[in-house]
């Protein structure tokens, strides 16, 4: 097999890493994590550092008297808002795998779009920890914030 073949057998998200990096299209790095692209996270570059959107749909609704988005729609979207952005900054070769996921729901997440961002604060060469942090209208008002813990799949 050529190089070219045989890296990107080693590195299915190299590809998608440097589309995500050179044009801007986050849709192929959305793709490689199945549950990200089926609840449909976006990812867009905002002052240099990936965040990410939830579109509202309708079937996310969890409580429809407030009306109000299920808490496991947030909280999975901001689990997979961190894995993608691990995904983007490192050179990882598998997709993270959570050890450990804590929210705190502060707001009723409404019936509109949802964002969040990201901050690693410690990595080591097997461990990352991320806080994230998600809103709907104002970043002054967070709906939940999150911490979480990965394990970066090292090559074998």
């Amino acid at each position: 097999m050529s190089d070219a073949v045989t890296d990107s057998l080693a590195d299915p998200f190299r590809e998608a890493r440097r589309l995500a990096r050179e044009s801007g299209d986050f849709s192929v790095l959305v793709a490689t994590v199945p549950y990200a692209r089926y609840l449909g996270v976006q990812l867009s570059l905002h002052e240099g550092r990936p965040r990410a959107m939830l579109p509202f749909r309708q079937e996310l609704v969890g409580n429809p008297r407030l009306p109000a988005l299920h808490g496991g729609i947030t909280a999975a979207f901001m689990e997979n808002a961190a894995m993608l952005h691990l995904l983007y900054q490192l050179e990882t070769t598998r997709v993270p795998k959570s050890i450990d996921f804590s929210i705190d729901y502060l707001l009723p997440a409404r019936t509109e779009e949802l964002y969040a961002d990201c901050e690693i604060g410690r990595m080591g060469s097997r461990v990352a920890q991320a806080t994230i942090r998600c809103w709907q209208k104002s970043q002054d008002r967070p709906v939940a914030v999150a911490r979480a813990h990965f394990l970066l799949m090292t090559p074998e």
